[in-house]
């Protein structure tokens, strides 16, 4: 399996939500990542945010922002490209789309010209929608 790994999951992951596990056994059972830079910015800016609301201690963000840098090691990054802005300015179906989550069904089309039988992992419920309306497998099933 090939997944694209959007924010809320990942986030669902470093933030050890409920539905954690379930991500968790999705990505290592995964034998391509690939994520955007968009998922690094939201993922670390959600860390950032959770700190300085005192949310998460100083030392508990910074331990998951290691977590992170350590998995996004292995994955395969896609830079926030024009063809991906492009893409992300027209229609998708299912919308209303969300302009960062047009950015991050944009970059899972993107990578599907490249990685073969690419899956979608997300728990966002309108990107999940969007992503089967364009024949994605949506991961957790």
């Amino acid at each position: 399996m090939n997944l694209y790994a959007e924010s809320s999951a990942v986030l669902a992951w470093l933030l050890d939500e409920e539905t954690a596990p379930q991500v968790r056994d999705v990505l290592g059972a995964a034998e391509i990542i690939v994520a955007s830079d968009l998922t690094l910015v939201e993922c670390d800016r959600v860390l950032i945010r959770a700190a300085a609301l005192g949310e998460l201690t100083e030392a508990e963000a910074a331990d998951r922002h290691a977590q992170l840098s350590a998995a996004a090691a292995h994955w395969h990054m896609l830079r926030v490209a024009p063809e991906i802005v492009d893409r992300a300015r027209r229609p998708f179906p299912g919308e209303p789309v969300r302009a960062l989550d047009a950015l991050h069904l944009a970059s899972t089309l993107v990578a599907r010209n490249a990685v073969r039988a690419l899956g979608l992992l997300s728990l966002d419920e309108r990107v999940r929608g969007a992503g089967r309306k364009l024949g994605l497998d949506v991961f957790p099933r």
